[in-house]
């Protein structure tokens, strides 16, 4: 792409050395979310994003959230989450509770059952985390990884309540 320097309208295309870094970072977490999904896939019968739920739920008090809140910790729209929440009830992992302080919301609630498989499916996926991306780095490496992308999140994670965030839409 062009790297001549930019006018007040015109882009600041990215430098060679930042196009290498951005397609680097896009390949790396590209393959390793679908290492992980292919592993959940094949260990417990869920993708990745249903792992993340069933773990947001089990670390809620008496596991469970309200839709909205795990549409937020999840970030994903409260559609996708809705069908993800429908394939869970139908394994038997999740159940769905009115709210009783809301007569309008909804309770995704963990139950035995998903709890089990959470338990059971955890061991697998930390070991391909674990190999996949803290085996390959130096402890450096660790801490510098996590202190870039703390920097990263707090930048995309805006004030604004009424920002075009996913689980608002």
């Amino acid at each position: 792409m062009n790297t001549a320097p930019a006018s007040a309208d015109a882009p600041r295309w990215l430098t060679e050395e930042e196009q290498r870094i951005w397609r680097s970072y896009l390949h790396a977490t590209t393959l390793l979310e679908d290492h992980l999904d292919r592993q959940l896939q094949r260990d417990a019968g869920m993708p990745h994003v249903y792992y993340g739920l069933l773990v947001g739920l089990a670390e809620a008090p008496h596991r469970r959230l309200r839709m909205t809140e795990l549409a937020m910790k999840a970030k994903i729209t409260r559609s996708r989450l809705s069908h993800a929440i429908a394939r869970l009830e139908k394994s038997g992992w999740v159940r769905r509770e009115d709210c009783p302080s809301d007569k309008r919301g909804q309770l995704a609630v963990l139950t035995d059952a998903g709890m089990e498989v959470l338990k059971r499916s955890a061991p697998g996926h930390v070991a391909a985390v674990r190999q996949a991306l803290f085996e390959r780095l130096t402890p450096e490496q660790q801490k510098s990884l996590g202190e870039i992308m703390q920097i990263v999140a707090e930048g995309l994670q805006p004030d604004d309540a009424g920002a075009d965030l996913p689980w608002l839409r």
